[in-house]
C-alpha cells in the first residue's frame, strides 16, 4: 500500500512539474527584507556594490558580514548581495 501511494505521488509530481517549470520567481523587495531580516542600515554602499540608485543594508552572520544592495526604483528589488569576512570586527566593536 505504501509503495502504491509513493508511486502515485511520484507520478503526480512528475506530471505537474511542467506547470511550475516556467514560473519566474519574484524578486526580493526591500519591504519584505526589512520585515523579516534583522539588519543595519548603511550610510553608503561598499565600493564593490556602489552604483547610482542603490542603497545597502548589512547583516552579521557567523564570521561574515553580508551586504544587500536594493534599487531605489519601483518596489526596491534586491539587485546584488556580497559577503565579507568579519575578521577583525571585535576590535572595532569593543573600542
Amino acid at each position: 500500500m505504501k509503495l502504491t501511494i509513493l508511486c502515485a505521488t511520484t507520478i503526480l509530481m512528475t506530471a505537474a512539474a511542467p506547470l511550475w517549470a516556467d514560473v519566474i520567481p519574484a524578486p526580493l523587495r526591500y519591504e519584505q527584507f526589512e520585515a523579516a531580516i534583522p539588519h543595519m542600515d548603511l550610510e553608503t554602499c561598499p565600493e564593490l556594490l556602489a552604483e547610482d540608485d542603490v542603497f545597502c543594508r548589512a547583516t552579521l552572520q557567523h564570521e561574515e558580514i553580508h551586504v544587500f544592495a536594493f534599487s531605489t526604483q519601483g518596489d526596491n528589488p534586491l539587485v546584488s548581495v556580497t559577503s565579507f569576512s568579519a575578521e577583525g570586527m571585535t576590535a572595532l566593536l569593543t573600542d
